[in-house]
C-alpha cells in the first residue's frame, strides 16, 4: 500500500535524459525574462497611454491600412504556401528524380538567407526593369511596389514552415492505405479528400499557423519590394519604425500592442481549431 501511494504521488517519472530540474529552470527562465518581460513592459507602457489616446493612436487611417497590409498580405500568403507546401512536400516525399536533394535543400534556403537579401533578389526580379517584370509591365502587370510584392515576399519566406511541417506525417502514410481505397472503388480525388487530407490536416494546420506568424511580422524582405507607399503597400512593422524615427513612441506602443493583440487572437483560433483537427483526425491516416 505504501509503495502505491508514494508512486501515485510521485511528480515526475524517471527519465533516460537526466536533469530535468535543471531543464525546467532554463526554460522558465528563458520564458520570463525572453518572452513574458518585454511583453508585460509593451503592454504596461501602453496602458499608460489611456484608453482614449491608445484606440486613438491604434485607429488612425495609416495605421489601419498598415495592419491590413501586414495581417491580410500574412493570411492570404499562408493560404498559398498551405496548399503548394503540401504539394511540394508530397512530392519530395513519394517521387523519385534527378535533382530531388537539391530540391530538397532548396526549400531550406529562406531559413539561411538574410531577408535582405532575399527583398534585394526579389525586388531584382519583379521590378519594371527586372528580369521578370519587364516581361510584365507591357502586359499592364505591376509585382514590385505592389500589395502583390508583398505577398510573393511573405510568400517565400513562409514556405519552408509548411513544407517541413508536412513532410514526416507524409512519411508516416503508408502506401497500402491509397492501395486499399483504389481497390474499393474510390478515385484519385476520393483518395486525396477522403483518406490522406484528414490525416494531414494537423501537419497543414500547424504550417498554416507558422508561415502566417513569419509572415505577420515580417521585414527585411518586404521593404525592398514593397516600395512602401501609405495607404497602398506600408507595412506595420515598417510604420512602427517611422514612427519611433519620428520620436512618436506613443504611437509606435499603440502599433506594436494593437499587433501582438490581433496576432495573439488569430493564433488562439488557429490552435483551437488545430486541436479539434488533431482530436478528430489524429496525425496518421
Amino acid at each position: 500500500m505504501h509503495s502505491i501511494t508514494r508512486k501515485r504521488w510521485r511528480f515526475r517519472q524517471p527519465s533516460v535524459i537526466p536533469g530535468f530540474g535543471l531543464a525546467l529552470g532554463v526554460t522558465l527562465a528563458w520564458l520570463i525574462f525572453i518572452v513574458l518581460i518585454p511583453l508585460s513592459g509593451l503592454l504596461w507602457k501602453s496602458s499608460a497611454l489611456g484608453w482614449s489616446k491608445f484606440w486613438a493612436l491604434a485607429l488612425d487611417v495609416r495605421t489601419l491600412y498598415a495592419l491590413r497590409m501586414s495581417f491580410g498580405g500574412a493570411f492570404v500568403a499562408a493560404l498559398v504556401n498551405a496548399v503548394l507546401g503540401l504539394i511540394l512536400a508530397w512530392v519530395l516525399v513519394r517521387y523519385r528524380f534527378p535533382g530531388k536533394r537539391i530540391l530538397d535543400a532548396m526549400v531550406d534556403l529562406p531559413f539561411a538567407l538574410p531577408t535582405a537579401v532575399a527583398g534585394i533578389a526579389l525586388t531584382t526580379l519583379y521590378a519594371p526593369n527586372g528580369w521578370i517584370g519587364q516581361f510584365l509591365t507591357p502586359l499592364g502587370i505591376r509585382i514590385a511596389f505592389t500589395p502583390i510584392g508583398i505577398i510573393i515576399a511573405l510568400i517565400f519566406v513562409g514556405l519552408p514552415f509548411v513544407v517541413r511541417t508536412a513532410q514526416p506525417v507524409m512519411e508516416e502514410i503508408d502506401r497500402e492505405v491509397e492501395e486499399a481505397a483504389a481497390t474499393l472503388g474510390a478515385s484519385r480525388f476520393q483518395t486525396i479528400t477522403r483518406v490522406l487530407l484528414p490525416g494531414l490536416a494537423p501537419a497543414a494546420l500547424t504550417g498554416f499557423a507558422l508561415a502566417f506568424a513569419r509572415a505577420a511580422g515580417e521585414y527585411g524582405s518586404v521593404i525592398f519590394i514593397a516600395g512602401n507607399k501609405p495607404y497602398v503597400s506600408e507595412i506595420a512593422p515598417l510604420l512602427i519604425v517611422i514612427r519611433l524615427e519620428e520620436y512618436n513612441y506613443a504611437a509606435a506602443t499603440a502599433i506594436a500592442t494593437l499587433m501582438l493583440l490581433i496576432s495573439f487572437t488569430m493564433l488562439l483560433v488557429i490552435n483551437l481549431i488545430q486541436s479539434w483537427s488533431r482530436r478528430r483526425y489524429g496525425y496518421g491516416a
